[in-house]
């Protein structure tokens, strides 16, 4: 898919955050020398080619004091998978969860979510509670709980090197 270099702009203008502004898309459109209008027309065109599907916000959770986080990652049945992930992904707590595929011998694990708590106790009430809800309760799983955060921040693409117009996912810190 095509995206013009007005989209590329405005795309990585975005890729930050809307300004907390009274009128953020004319802040933005400020920026990138477009009008309120124009810097709306640009994003409705994204949104209608489904480059752009929705806005959201990405929370700190470690700013807010949900201090403990651990990857869950589970050999699910092929059979059980697709009905498992859908009911770890609306259990409270789990802010990620995907399918993946497994890489024997020494990686058998094919379900992976990401459970945050206030403190370790709390990632494993919530785990418990998810893994009850799901049947997995005797499916085979490791918690890998976070040592160090390096990085968090959404996800955001930009050129892989300029001029390009190719895009990749970016290496920015946080």
């Amino acid at each position: 898919m095509d995206v013009t270099a007005t989209e590329r702009a405005l795309l990585a203008a975005l890729a930050d955050g809307l300004p907390l502004h009274p009128r953020p898309f004319a802040a933005l459109g400020e920026r990138l020398g477009l009008s309120e209008a124009e810097a709306l027309e640009t994003l409705r065109g994204l949104q209608e080619r489904g480059v752009v599907r929705r806005f959201g916000v990405v929370v700190r959770h470690h700013e807010l004091g949900y201090r403990a986080n651990a990857m869950v990652v589970w050999d699910v049945p092929d059979a059980q998978v697709e009905a498992a992930g859908r009911v770890l992904a609306a259990a409270p707590g789990i802010t990620l969860c995907y399918r993946r595929p497994r890489r024997p011998p020494d990686w058998p694990y094919n379900l992976f979510c990401m459970i945050h708590g206030r403190d370790r106790a709390a990632v494993l009430r919530a785990l418990d509670w998810a893994a009850e809800s799901a049947g997995l309760r005797e499916i085979p799983r490791e918690v890998l709980f976070s040592g160090r955060r390096f990085k968090q921040r959404g996800a955001v693409f930009g050129p892989a090197s300029a001029g390009e117009g190719t895009w990749t996912s970016s290496t920015a810190a946080s």
